[in-house]
């Protein structure tokens, strides 16, 4: 198999100036852009959590683009490998903590 087709899903979760500055409109402009699949959500101690499928590459673009955002300052992220879900079709934006 080709390692950099390979479909893979990461949980980032993101610290900094994260809430209030459009990072979860961003992050989905940006997957829709990329073409991946999973979900933003705001928390309630002011981090970012984002699931993320896609090609290592894809995923890193669209972290890349969030992080270009002059009003968005990504201070340090925690990443974690999941198993993938091959039933999701769409990234979306959770509301509410």
């Amino acid at each position: 198999m080709n390692h950099e087709s390979e479909i893979l899903r990461k949980r980032i979760c993101f610290y900094g100036r994260v809430q209030a500055v459009g990072f979860r409109f961003q992050a989905q402009q940006a997957a829709r852009k990329n073409g991946v699949t999973g979900w933003v959500h705001n928390e309630y101690d002011g981090s970012v959590t984002m699931e993320i499928q896609g090609t290592e590459r894809q995923i890193n673009e669209v972290v890349a683009e969030i992080d270009r955002d002059p009003y968005i300052r990504i201070e340090r992220l925690e990443t974690k490998w999941l198993e993938t879900n091959p039933d999701e079709k769409n990234f979306r934006i959770k509301r509410g903590f």
